[in-house]
């Protein structure tokens, strides 16, 4: 971590938590902006941090088989952000840029400015956008099936291939999600996904001037390789790997997959 804060201790306004039922160490609340942004933690205190980004309508729960394989190596924090998972949301759903403003403030809030950052999905358009506004808090990143597919920008459209990806997913994913999507609700899970197809993720990524690693599933339906070839080369520092005979939920499919190759580069690892 290249955070202001040391290790081991809480900036003001953070309240660490132990609730080790969830399969986490502990889960953190931050105010933002009057918001009590949500974060659950798994890895020892010493060791680096890596801060995880979830996809539409998902949540930190999912992000629990990887934050699993990243330790002990790693700290994984893996942050709700508002209106998902614990973190409540404004009336009003936030667009992508609205969702990376709030990410760029718990960022600053709780000193973990410069810390890699792995997303998932429409997590990676959140985390793109925030190197137009706020691109010294980036540290590392790592785009696990990045959307929105510049030639499938249609709900309809990836419907069917989020529906056609479920065969290539782990069984117990469906219920994960199915929780997760109850918890955000149909208002604002579609209002996201209206804001995530109208957001042109290619026009920013010449913004990330950080190293980043795009990693996609062999049989990723929502995110293809001519289209992840287009964001890895659209990357200053972009580089694009494979994992074989996998889907598009990565984290919590092929998690050994992913960590070794967050591992595997120096600038990530």
């Amino acid at each position: 971590m290249t955070g202001e804060q040391p290790a081991g201790r809480s900036p003001a306004g953070r309240r660490p938590s132990r609730r080790r039922a969830t399969g986490w160490q502990e889960h953190e609340v931050t105010a933002v902006a009057g918001v009590p942004v949500h974060a659950a933690v798994l890895g020892p205190a010493s060791a680096p941090e890596m801060v995880l980004v979830h996809g539409l309508g998902c949540s930190h729960r999912y992000f629990l088989p990887l934050a699993r394989c990243l330790a002990p190596e790693s700290r994984a924090v893996a942050v709700d952000l508002p209106g998902f998972g614990r973190t409540p949301g404004p009336r009003e759903p936030l667009d992508i840029r609205g969702l990376s403003r709030v990410l760029a403030g718990w960022l600053r809030a709780t000193g973990r400015g410069g810390t890699p950052l792995v997303a998932n999905s429409v997590g990676c358009q959140v985390v793109v956008d925030m190197a137009v506004h706020a691109p010294e808090l980036l540290g590392p990143v790592t785009l696990i099936g990045p959307t929105m597919d510049a030639g499938a920008r249609s709900a309809w459209r990836q419907a069917a291939r989020l529906a056609g990806n479920t065969a290539f997913e782990r069984p117990g994913l469906v219920p994960v999600l199915g929780r997760d999507y109850l918890v955000c609700g149909p208002r604002r899970y579609f209002a996201t996904l209206d804001a995530a197809l109208a957001d042109p993720i290619e026009d920013k990524l010449g913004h990330v001037h950080v190293p980043a690693m795009v990693v996609r599933g062999e049989r990723d339906l929502i995110a293809p390789r001519e289209w992840s070839r287009r964001v890895a080369a659209l990357l200053p520092r972009g580089e694009l790997t494979e994992v074989p005979g996998a889907g598009h939920t990565l984290n919590y499919s092929a998690p050994a997959e992913v960590a070794r190759i967050i591992r595997a580069a120096p600038a990530l690892g």
